[in-house]
């Protein structure tokens, strides 16, 4: 055994897990803990702090796993199809001894049938493995003679002109009639068939249709940290041979400067996916040999999706591990769209990286082509997992947006009454319906400019039972209309609707009016009349863009709708006007759709660096979803830092004895107000660097530093430290926290007056989660009160009822307030973590607040930040600890 430089214990002994260095003790352990949970198809709950090597651990742990299943697989496989006679044998025998009254010609036709068929399904299963071995050898060997025959068509610049004319001129042959695309297909009935001419995503590939071999889905919260995942990976020893593959949202993987351009999300969606679908008609079109029709306009098609194109791009993420940058380079380099192209490599990865939303949600797990069954999850940054899954499936849109959806729907239906059959126009006519009964809700009328309509302002929350009754929609089967939404694509057909006539009152391509420039010159003027001129109040609440097609969202709403009654609320918000009204669904058991992926993975792995509390995310995620207990597996290890190098805290008064105690009674009292800055003040005069102080709210924030500024707390403070503040928008952290850090800097380097810097920031803001405060950007966190949410809030108090009602109650406190404390504890937990970022780093957390000394409160922080915190009932021996940590550590710095 040797000592680490950090105090911990290192193995000597070479690790069956396959590492870049020497792993640690509490790396060793994670992965043991890991390969036990996938090996026996667990759930498991992984709790390692952030700067232990977490992510690594994970993908040398998981990927040993994978590496030892596929071997045995081959192995076993190898060793039935060698001597499938004596496994017959050995069933005989077995047979022979537990039926001894059986017939023997009985026994004998069911030993020849037990052996064919496991003869059968072993050759089988071996030929698909060689097939798929055979195929993958394939793509190496074709993706190294691409790359030498792109290096000599790169020495010929004829040769890469003429192919790509050619290739220009191959996208160009067809044209299409200019309006058939937006006529919905046949409907014919309610069943589950699938229309005669659906709409395709991308081509029919037989590729697409392969099996899907073991592999591991990875998800995490932002695309930052997939792509420090996947380079994580490719400096792993598995980083040279494992297949991965890195998906995201068009927004993400889109290289095509038509659609990249319209920035928003949705109408980057509903532009893609209506070239593709011109781009399939085309296709259509070319294979007929009927007699040519009159030409129309051309319908774009996108030139990134070429067949061939996405197939070799496929091949060649499957070879080399990319992150995001890499493929959008890679994607620009062979004119080949990234999006598509990894979504067609997904079958044959061992490894897939997506974001949270892809995988928790059930219709995009569909859409990308992700089949969950019996393969691996693994959910990093899982702390607010509950919540995200509430947020993915609740659903809000606008009186503007109901309105507008409802006037495209209905000019549609005019447009082409004649060319829709009976089920089409039923079902269009429902929708439209269904629409007049939510904008009544909100108190206004469908056909009238919302941005005019007056309404009562107010709000109502309401079961869904409850609101389908008062909009009057519940004679309505919003299965079938749902049915209808996802079969007939009616919201893609309405985008193209709408991009074609919005503009068609003041724009033509003619520069004069034709006949079909007159005969749509009222609905392009109305289309545009929904969004022009918005009011003062509409500009200041909304800087989001109209999408092109808001029926998506009320498509969204709809689904939603058709949870179970006790599962969800909607809240119906009216403001003065009809345009700033909202309706809005609110999920309340996260756990329905947390279910399937439970039901079907054969292993979940929840991680993250702080997962305390998990009580109610267990109760509330795990159990609910049909988890039981002996299926769960818990591991939390402590942090590679010496015990030494962190210092919490719990202070209970201030430095003139006052009580610290921030309720919504106390802590707006001047008194309270002023022994906080005191407190700031004295720590700031000892710590050096950089300080962060997290305050409970923006609201809080914004007053106590309206205080402190007026008695000239604020001033005193600014003459030890420089003062920065979280700005309000997202866009300027970058450039804030690089404002901060050069001054920190600056002060260290130049010996000032001032030490460093002050951070004033707030609890489950933009600098709360995702920011790292290593070294000397975070020697000191202070934590002012405790971050309950506001329970007077109508969502909060729905849910608290629904846990009151629907789960345990443990060690006689309600499900309700046992949701309310944790919420403020993982709040505090995602904080304080901000400061310790790596093995050599230290830091001090002051926790202001006497409620923090309760018991239970205490065993909601992290084991290794619990198990070092000081409770001080008075302000002199804290400040003295304090002083005394970072003496101690000028004098001898760590390691």
């Amino acid at each position: 055994m040797q000592q680490s430089e950090s105090g911990l214990i290192m193995e000597s002994r070479s690790s069956r897990f396959p590492f870049p260095f020497q792993p640690y003790t509490i790396q060793e352990s994670f992965m043991e803990a890991l390969y036990t949970a996938l090996d026996q198809g667990k759930v498991g709950i992984f709790e390692s702090p952030t700067g232990t090597g977490k992510s690594l651990s994970l993908i040398c742990g998981a990927l040993t796993w994978l590496r030892d299943y596929e071997e045995q697989k081959k192995l076993e496989a190898a060793r039935l199809l060698d001597g499938p006679e004596k496994k017959c044998d050995a069933v005989k025998e077995e047979n022979s001894t537990s039926q001894p009254s059986e017939p023997d010609w009985v026994s004998e036709f069911v030993q020849k049938k037990a052996e064919r068929d496991m003869v059968n399904k072993l050759k089988d299963e071996e030929l698909k493995r060689k097939k798929r071995e055979e195929r993958l050898e394939m793509i190496r060997h074709n993706a190294q003679l691409r790359y030498a025959m792109k290096r000599k068509a790169s020495e010929d610049d004829e040769a890469v002109k003429l192919l790509q004319l050619s290739r220009e001129g191959a996208e160009s042959e067809t044209l299409n009639p200019e309006e058939e695309g937006l006529i919905v297909a046949e409907y014919e009935s309610d069943d589950e068939a699938t229309p005669k001419s659906r709409v395709c995503d991308e081509d029919d590939d037989e590729d697409l249709e392969e099996d899907h071999v073991t592999k591991i889905y990875y998800c995490s919260r932002t695309h930052s940290q997939l792509a420090q995942f996947v380079h994580e990976v490719q400096k792993s020893p598995y980083g040279a041979a494992v297949r991965l593959v890195n998906l995201g949202s068009r927004q993400n993987l889109c290289i095509n400067p038509e659609v990249v351009r319209l920035g928003n999300v949705q109408m980057m969606n509903d532009r893609c996916l209506e070239m593709q679908k011109n781009k399939h008609e085309k296709q259509e079109k070319a294979s007929d040999s009927e007699t040519k029709r009159r030409r129309g306009v051309a319908k774009a098609t996108c030139p990134f999706s070429g067949f061939e194109n996405l197939m070799a791009m496929r091949d060649e993420v499957l070879v080399k591990v990319r992150d995001v940058e890499q493929l959008l380079q890679h994607g620009r380099e062979t004119h080949t769209c990234p999006y598509y192209s990894t979504r067609m490599a997904i079958p044959a990865a061992q490894v897939v990286v997506l974001p949270y939303q892809s995988l928790l949600h059930a219709s995009t797990r569909k859409a990308s082509g992700i089949k969950l069954k019996d393969q691996i999850v693994i959910i990093d940054e899982a702390h607010n997992l509950t919540d995200t899954i509430s947020a993915i499936h609740s659903a809000e849109i606008s009186g503007a947006q109901f309105c507008r959806a409802h006037s495209q729907l209905s000019q549609y239906c005019e447009r082409y009454r004649s060319r829709l059959k009976a089920k089409n126009l039923m079902y269009i006519k429902q929708i439209l319906f269904v629409l007049e009964g939510l904008v009544r809700t909100l108190g206004g009328k469908v056909g009238q400019n919302p941005n005019t309509q007056s309404c009562q302002p107010g709000s109502e929350l309401l079961t869904i039972n409850d609101f389908l009754f008062k909009a009057q929609v519940d004679n309505i089967n919003l299965f079938k209309v749902q049915k209808y939404f996802e079969k007939s694509m009616i919201s893609h057909k309405l985008c193209g609707f709408v991009e074609k006539y919005e503009g068609s009152g003041v724009n033509t391509h003619s520069g004069s009016k034709n006949k079909e420039n007159r005969r749509t010159e009222g609905l392009g003027r109305f289309l545009q009349t929904l969004q022009n001129k918005p009011t003062e109040q509409q500009m200041a609440v909304e800087d989001k863009p109209i999408m092109a097609s808001p029926m998506m969202l009320v498509e969204s709403f709809l689904f939603a709708l058709t949870n179970s009654n006790k599962d969800g609320r909607v809240m119906i918000q009216r403001q003065e006007c009809l345009s700033q009204s909202s309706l809005k669904f609110l999920l309340l058991n996260a756990a329905v759709h947390f279910a399937q992926i439970v039901q079907e993975c054969r292993a979940v792995i929840i991680a993250g660096g702080t997962m305390q509390p998990v009580a109610d995310f267990k109760e509330q995620l795990l159990f609910s979803a049909g988890v039981t207990e002996d299926r769960i597996l818990e591991f939390s290890c402590g942090h590679v830092i010496p015990p030494v190098n962190i210092l919490p805290i719990v202070l209970s008064a201030g430095p003139s004895g006052q009580q610290l105690e921030f309720t919504f009674q106390t802590r707006d009292t001047p008194q309270m107000m002023e022994e906080t800055g005191r407190v700031l003040s004295n720590l700031c005069n000892i710590v050096p660097g950089g300080v962060v102080c997290f305050f409970p709210s923006y609201e809080y924030e914004k007053r106590i530093l309206g205080h402190w500024e007026s008695t000239g707390i604020l001033q005193r403070l600014q003459s030890k430290k420089k003062i920065f503040q979280e700005p309000k928008k997202a866009s300027q952290v970058e450039q804030v926290l690089s404002d901060y850090s050069k001054c920190i800097q600056r002060c260290s380097n130049a010996g000032s007056g001032q030490t460093g810097a002050l951070l004033f920031s707030v609890v489950g803001g933009k600098m709360s989660e995702g920011i790292n405060f290593s070294d000397d950007l975070g020697r000191c966190i202070v934590m002012v009160g405790m971050p309950y949410p506001n329970i007077k809030s109508p969502e909060l108090q729905e849910k608290m009822a629904y846990l009151d009602k629907h789960m345990p109650h443990i060690g006689g406190k309600s499900p309700g307030k046992a949701l309310i404390e944790n919420l403020c504890m993982k709040a505090v937990n995602q904080s304080i973590g901000r400061a310790i970022r790596h093995r050599g780093d230290y830091a001090c957390i002051v926790l202001c607040d006497h409620r923090y000394a309760r018991s239970g409160t205490l065993q909601k922080l992290p084991e290794w930040i619990r198990s070092s915190t000081h409770t001080h009932t008075t302000f002199g021996p804290a400040f003295a600890s304090v002083r005394r940590f970072f003496l101690e550590k000028r004098q001898r710095p760590p390691l």
